[in-house]
């Protein structure tokens, strides 16, 4: 994340959500506050309907009657946010913000943080961090959402699967 533009969640009337976020973005773009508030997201899912007339994928809100958007939290973009019509206050005790963390924001999918790895399926890797520190092995999966990889690694004479961290793990190309 930039450093100081934190996302925010903001409350709206049900069903308002679209509308609020297209005036936000609107009044960013008449007052050319782009740097002041960075974006605004309507978290949103996908889902198969199943009826009588078949299955179809369906776009469906996350989280209905609430908008994140992004931005410098000072008296000005409080004010922008607060005053649009179809809001009804920030998320946060009080109705004081309080910006997403790190974890919520990777768990909503709301920024895609992209991550440059050493290695890939099929290369020999040493395992530099936890028990298996020090034990050579093969890469068998790498998830990024979840942030891990599947290593095999000989022990006892026998491969063994083990799921390490990304940072645990470190190319044994030069």
């Amino acid at each position: 994340m930039s450093e100081g533009a934190k996302w925010y969640v903001v409350h709206t009337y049900s069903g308002y959500e679209k509308k609020v976020a297209d005036t936000i973005q609107k009044t960013v773009k008449n007052r050319n506050l782009q740097e002041l508030i960075c974006d605004v997201r309507i978290p949103m899912e996908t889902v198969t309907e199943v009826s009588d007339a078949g299955t179809r994928e369906v776009e469906r809100k996350l989280f209905p009657g609430y908008v994140l958007v992004k931005m410098y939290m000072n008296d000005e973009s409080w004010y922008i946010i607060r005053n649009t019509r179809g809001v009804t206050s920030f998320v946060g005790p009080e109705s004081k913000p309080v910006p997403l963390t790190e974890k919520e924001i990777a768990a909503l999918g709301v920024e895609t943080i992209e991550v440059k790895l050493s290695y890939a399926v099929g290369d020999s890797v040493k395992v530099i961090d936890g028990p298996f520190d020090g034990s050579i092995g093969t890469v068998t999966e790498i998830s990024l959402p979840k942030g891990t990889v599947m290593v095999n690694v000989s022990m006892f004479g026998r491969e063994t699967p083990v799921e390490l961290s990304f940072n645990q793990v470190a190319s044994l190309k030069k």
